[in-house]
């Protein structure tokens, strides 16, 4: 992806970088979320689309997309299914830093991107005071829990080190994994925003390390179990096998970490764009999808007006946790 420069701090409309979260780790190449979710960190592409001129319906469109890694095989696959199916000639723009483009699709420099999950909107949407709104979804991607010497949670000694990331998006997700595995319990039944200051009941010690940190402290010995995202856990060289234990995809806590397909509040509905988003689904571009992550995507397709009921009710989330 290209390199573009960070916003300025401080201007309408804009958030300022510091406030961006980190999206969760997936396997592809480093990236500066929440996609953010939201993603959901967790490098993105964008999508403008502009109407020849004669503005029929058999008009071509062109309309560039924005992703997380338009490197990556599949989105050829996808591009040619678009010009064929379509006819919208889809244009990638890559971006590696995740603060730019939720501001770039809202100051209409973009109509779409794909490259955040919903916690990671939510999460912008609320810093920003913006309103953009999910038309699709594409996939899930589960954070495992890994263990080098127990093979269940279950296994895990009362009081051992279990490592997670600390940044803020991971940090909320690792301790819904770890409540969802039986080794805590979260306030309220936790949230997408919730932290170590949530945790009311434990049976081990929950220790938070930078997310390029978990992988090492495990391998080390320093702690029993880990958190690790998925590029993490390839680097280090850990085995799948070593996974005890992965949030479920279907579950509710794992519904804040779906990825999207986003547009403008005003292009929700536009046919072309979620015409776009479905064509992810074609068994073509899932199959090259599984070929760029090793097999761990769990695709989801989701109503429009459910994600975007999702996101309402992630944004309270937000609000509630003083984001």
């Amino acid at each position: 992806m290209s390199q573009p420069t960070s916003p300025e701090p401080d201007q309408p409309g804009r958030p300022d970088p510091a406030d961006q979260p980190q999206l969760p780790a997936r396997r592809r190449r480093p990236w500066p979320w929440i996609g953010a979710a939201a993603a959901v960190v967790v490098v993105a592409a964008v999508v403008v689309v502009a109407t020849t001129a004669g503005g029929g319906s058999g008009d071509s469109q062109t309309v560039r997309i924005g992703v997380a890694d338009a490197s990556e095989p599949y989105w050829k696959t996808y591009t040619d299914l678009a010009k064929q199916r379509l006819n919208v000639t889809v244009k990638l723009v890559n971006f590696s830093d995740y603060s730019q483009p939720n501001p770039a699709l809202k100051e209409k420099q973009l109509e779409l991107n794909q490259f955040q999950h919903i916690q990671y909107l939510a999460n912008y949407n609320v810093i920003a005071r913006d309103d953009l709104q999910p038309i699709g979804a594409t996939a899930v991607y589960p954070l495992p829990l890994y263990s080098l010497n127990h093979k269940s949670p279950s296994e895990l000694p009362e009081g051992a080190k279990v490592a997670i990331p600390n940044d803020a998006i991971n940090e909320a997700r690792g301790l819904l994994v770890l409540q969802s595995a039986g080794l805590v319990t979260l306030k309220n039944g936790g949230t997408a925003f919730s932290s170590t200051s949530d945790i009311l009941t434990k049976k081990v010690d929950v220790v938070t390390l930078d997310a390029s940190q978990t992988a090492g402290a495990l391998k080390s010995g320093s702690v029993a179990a880990a958190i690790v995202n998925n590029n993490y856990a390839t680097s280090a060289g850990l085995p799948r096998s070593a996974a005890v234990f992965q949030d479920d995809p279907a579950s509710q806590s794992a519904a804040p970490y779906v990825n999207l397909f986003v547009a403008r509040a005003a292009d929700k509905d536009n046919p072309t764009y979620l015409k776009l988003a479905e064509l992810y689904h074609d068994a073509t571009v899932e199959e090259g999808v599984q070929k760029s992550n090793g097999g761990s995507a769990v695709f989801r397709q989701v109503p429009p007006a459910d994600l975007q009921s999702l996101l309402k009710t992630v944004q309270g989330q937000a609000v509630a946790a003083g984001k």
